[in-house]
């Protein structure tokens, strides 16, 4: 099965069943989705900030376990060098950085609603829904 790489704001809008969800799922049938572990911590840390409860991070850990989630190892370290230093004119955050680092790594498609965040990154594909 072909993997695609979902970017934070897609699996949001998945958990929060939001309207925005519905158009990138014929972006998501028949693929084995994944995500970067540097989307993992966002989803945790946003978990931390509003300050959830053992309901909702268990709806958290029930949404992460059903994706393959990759981690760093030393090339995708190397690939967010790359990443990094092709957008050295216009700085790019460094957890956009590694999801990008991660889909460039396993040579995956980036699914995601903020394009803007990842252009000017040689070799990267995106899909997007957003206007």
């Amino acid at each position: 099965m072909t993997y695609r790489l979902v970017d934070t704001n897609i699996v949001s809008f998945q958990m929060k069943g939001s309207p925005l969800f519905a158009p990138y799922q014929p972006h998501l049938r028949g693929f084995q989705l994944a995500v970067s572990f540097q989307t993992v911590a966002e989803l945790w840390a946003g978990a931390e900030m509003a300050v959830w409860g053992a309901v909702r991070r268990l709806g958290l850990e029930t949404t992460i376990s059903g994706f393959v989630v990759l981690h760093s190892d030393d090339y995708l370290c190397r690939k967010y060098a790359e990443v990094k230093a092709a957008r050295k004119h216009r700085t790019i955050p460094v957890g956009d950085a590694w999801i990008a680092a991660t889909a460039l790594a396993y040579d995956l498609e980036l699914v995601t609603h903020n394009p803007a965040d990842f252009v000017d990154i040689p070799g990267l594909s995106i899909i997007t829904e957003a206007h």
